[in-house]
């Protein structure tokens, strides 16, 4: 896990109130502090995800879009957690333990009535949090949320006290889904929660919000004070969360009366008391300078590859901004499913990817749709999941690779038959580290068969929402529709990633064999280098694994590759592929002309799923492909 860093601060003692000095040069300060540290040592700032707004106004379709997903060096798995009702008088536990990289406790808050329906994925591990952690995803409302970092000055997380309570961010996260009907809800929520019960922080952290609408960034601040700041962003705006950020903020927006912005009362006179804002002295209210830390990156062109010995490579999102925006006013949905899987920042400690398009023509919100890819969508498909769908296939849900405690514990008998299947997460993280191990070699081929296999996918689904609708209109339930179409194009995906990873070891195989590590071992010591530990000691995103070949792919960026996207004759044959346990899996050639899977179906009147090739009726169906 990755320890904020807490150590004491250099800056000159607080300023008498006669002598402010400007926040401008307090961070001009504070970035040569930064500057000098990092060249004394390895990179030590967390990275903790990565989030993209892009307004309706800039969309082809009309339409805002979010994507992004976290950092986290933990398992993952999808749930989708139904709509409920709560008895009076219910609570849910928040904050964080002794165990926590800045300590607290766990407390009781107040449950609301009924909470919504929403996708997410979990994981287990983050800064020493109690799991299950989430970082947002879509509720039934079509509200979508990311969670970033987004680093206080070390002086807040120096304030912070021991024992610390109220909601951290997964709580957080997890409370706006589940209460929020509209972006701009959510920050209410959140900061109303935040005045009430306080905030359990590990240094600083954001969250990106969106609907049908707008989109809203909110910064809650380390420093046990409630200090929070929320930001409006338009039908216009591109806004990236790498980390999050607000910057010039207007000072009475904190008496609740500006549309654009919101703010803890105390948001303005706690910086005056400390010193770090003058009003009369400084130009304007800069929430970065007052209250957060420079940005890790200096700023860089758009499409401009990153310093090889870049430990925080790309880490500025006013640079990322700039270069979305050469997308103009047509960016797709495609766009922003390339973007998350961009290998610049999607690596080993990419634990999912996310993209929600925000449509307002959805005859009922049951179609809202997240498209997911279970771990890092540089070496992972996207599945499709609609809010009405139900489970995805037990290989999607929680397995004990990479589960917190899982080496020091046994497992539950409750759980064997569910951890005996095979687990997405772990199929797709060793395909990305058979392909990053040689990205020259296998990530152009890889990307190109996930590319084409979300292409179909984006088809299949129009057809899908389609039949959906219809369903709705007739007055049925579109669940079985949504659902079956869901679940094996995961199992499909499954296979395709099965197949990929035994093409990219056999071809490793072939060309020298597979890699002998490379370890020092101690004279008199009589283990191999292969039962050596594995652990990475370094901490920046170059140290880990990732498939950058500098600026992304061989053939460029997202921006440079923005086009085409997929294509059925890039989808390899992958019908011999086996998934654990399921049989109607891996027996023989399907269409060699594209993908297929030994699961024959077709959509039939009425919606529903029938097998072998016979179609009754004359309803919406989906492309055979050779399924049969």
């Amino acid at each position: 896990v990755l320890a904020r860093s807490v150590a004491s601060f250099s800056l000159a003692s607080v300023v008498a109130v006669s002598g402010a000095v400007p926040a401008v040069a307090m961070n001009a300060e504070r970035e040569a502090d930064d500057s000098a540290s990092a060249s004394g040592g390895t990179f030590d700032e967390p990275d903790k995800s990565i989030a993209f707004y892009v307004g309706s106004e800039l969309t082809e379709d009309g339409h805002p879009m979010l994507g992004g997903f976290g950092h986290e060096p933990s398992s993952h798995w999808v749930e989708t957690v139904p709509a409920q009702e709560h008895p009076e008088g219910s609570t849910i536990s928040v904050g964080a333990t002794e165990d926590a990289d800045l300590p607290g406790e766990i407390t009781e808050i107040p449950q609301v009535p009924e909470t919504y329906r929403y996708i997410t994925s979990n994981y287990s591990e983050f800064a020493g949090f109690p799991a299950p952690l989430m970082n947002g995803g879509l509720n039934e409302m079509n509200v979508a949320a990311r969670d970033v970092w987004s680093n206080s000055r070390e002086e807040l997380v120096e304030m912070t006290p021991d024992g610390q309570t109220g909601p951290q961010y997964s709580d957080l996260s997890r409370i706006a889904m589940e209460r929020a009907s509209t972006a701009e809800e959510a920050v209410t929520i959140l900061g109303d929660l935040i005045d009430e019960h306080g905030y359990t922080t590990y240094g600083g952290n954001s969250h990106l919000f969106a609907d049908e609408d707008e989109g809203w960034v909110f910064i809650e601040f380390a420093g046990g004070e409630g200090l929070w700041a929320a930001e409006r962003l338009g039908s216009d705006e591109v806004r990236v969360s790498y980390p999050g950020y607000i910057q010039e903020f207007p000072t009475d927006a904190v008496d609740g009366e500006d549309p654009d912005f919101r703010g803890s009362a105390n948001l303005v006179e706690f910086a005056e008391s400390e010193g770090w804002y003058d009003a009369d002295v400084d130009e304007e209210f800069n929430l970065q300078d007052v209250y957060g830390e420079p940005f890790p990156t200096d700023e860089f062109a758009p499409n401009e590859t990153a310093d090889p010995q870049d430990e925080a490579p790309y880490r500025n999102p006013v640079s990322l901004e700039e270069e979305i925006s050469e997308l103009g006013e047509d960016v797709r949905l495609e766009d922003m499913l390339r973007l998350v899987r961009d290998p610049r920042w999607s690596d080993d400690r990419s634990g999912y990817g996310q993209v929600a398009e925000l449509r307002d023509d959805l005859p009922d919100n049951q179609l809202a749709t997240l498209w997911l890819a279970p771990t890092a969508a540089a070496t992972a498909p996207y599945i499709p999941l609609a809010i009405g769908s139900d489970e995805l296939p037990e290989e999607y849900s929680q397995h004990r690779y990479l589960t917190a405690d899982s080496a020091s514990t046994y497992l539950a008998p409750e759980f064997m038959e569910q951890e005996a299947t095979e687990y997405a997460t772990q199929t797709f993280k060793r395909l990305m580290y058979g392909a990053c191990a040689r990205p020259d070699d296998h990530l152009g081929s890889v990307t190109s068969a996930l590319e084409g296999f979300d292409a179909e996918s984006l088809e299949d689904w129009d057809d899908v929402l389609a039949e959906a609708s219809d369903q709705i209109a007739d007055g049925g339930d579109a669940t079985e529709v949504l659902s079956e179409y869901s679940y094996h194009r995961a199992l499909e995906g499954l296979q395709l990633g099965n197949y990929l990873l035994d093409d990219v070891l056999a071809e490793s195989r072939e060309d020298g064999g597979i890699h002998l590590p490379e370890v020092d071992v101690e004279d008199g010591t009589t283990a191999s280098e292969r039962s050596h530990p594995m652990m990475l000691d370094g901490v920046s995103s170059r140290d880990r694994v990732n498939c950058d070949v500098g600026g992304g792919w061989a053939d460029g960026n997202t921006i440079e590759r923005a086009g085409e996207y997929g294509s059925a004759g890039d989808i390899p044959d992958y019908s011999s592929a086996s998934i654990s346990g399921r049989p109607e899996f891996g027996d023989g050639p399907g269409d060699p002309a594209g993908s297929s899977s030994a699961t024959p179906w077709l959509w039939g009147v009425g919606g529903a799923l029938i097998g072998g090739g016979v179609v009754v009726g004359i309803g919406a169906m989906l492309r055979n492909k050779g399924r049969a």
